[in-house]
């Protein structure tokens, strides 16, 4: 299954959308070169909404945790919307759900930044 990223851009803050597994390989790395681009664009208000993503696996992970490191360090803030139960459930056992500012809609996490 290959993944696709649509980014589009709410006011000042910027929606990544990502459709299928974020895996090792194609996946995580189409994460990577989004964050990257807006980064370096400073683009640091970003919300990742993975209302299409089934599966995460530990590499995935990891990207979210880079994701969210590179963000944070250039002043912005990185968001989490539309967690599948799968995904949820997965970030609750690594404990990684901690880490992340996890809305439970797009709208929400797009709200929150004001």
């Amino acid at each position: 299954m290959s993944v696709r990223v649509n980014i589009r851009q709410v006011g000042d803050i910027h929606v990544i959308e990502m459709v299928g597994r974020i895996t090792i390989g194609e996946g995580s790395s189409a994460l990577r070169e989004a964050v990257r681009d807006m980064v370096a664009r400073n683009q640091n208000k970003i919300v990742l909404n993975m209302a299409e993503v089934p599966y995460i696996d530990s590499s995935g992970i990891g990207e979210l945790v880079q994701a969210y490191s590179t963000v944070t360090k250039r002043g912005g803030q990185f968001k989490l919307s539309n967690l599948t139960d799968r995904v949820r459930q997965l970030l609750k056992i690594s404990k990684h759900d901690m880490l992340f500012d996890i809305h439970e809609q797009e709208a929400a996490a797009v709200q929150s930044f004001s």
